[in-house]
């Protein structure tokens, strides 16, 4: 194969595993570690104190884990999985953002997207719409096909 058709990439098909989308994956495989742990800790210790917070809690982890595992796999199912995970994260992020500065009261405690994800340096926020940047863009959308 040549050099040129390796770098040919497929839009349906490519590896996001290089470059910043092995960035962009490191920081999904700390959130699915933080967030499934945190959340598993948070129900089974203390769901009656703030059952809404730990429901969103748990849910997040579940996106974050869609979003890794989908942006791990070629193909493109694996490329529109990974782009509804990030959208259902950007508009999980800005509801539940919104929603614990408006209502606090209903977030006794916090969640990784209460307050924007402030408690979590705003990565929370500032992640899917990279991620989403980085599947839309003519690199990430075709990313090489080939390679370690």
């Amino acid at each position: 194969m040549t050099a040129g058709a390796r770098r040919r990439v497929s839009a349906d098909g490519g590896d996001r595993r290089h470059g910043p989308g092995r960035v962009i994956l490191a920081l999904y495989l700390i959130f699915v570690i933080g967030t499934v742990s945190r959340s598993a800790a948070q129900i089974s210790t203390r769901w009656h104190e703030a059952p809404l917070a730990y429901g969103l809690s748990a849910f997040a982890a579940a996106v974050y884990v869609l979003a890794f595992v989908s942006l791990s796999l070629r193909g493109r199912n694996a490329w529109w999985v990974s782009l509804v995970a990030l959208s259902i994260e950007l508009v999980g992020v800005l509801v539940v953002g919104a929603w614990s500065y408006l209502t606090p009261e209903m977030f006794p405690d916090a969640t990784v997207w209460s307050h924007f994800g402030q408690g979590y340096l705003f990565i929370p926020l500032v992640l899917p719409v990279v991620g989403l940047w980085w599947l839309l863009s003519d690199r990430g959308a075709r990313a090489p096909v080939t390679g370690a």
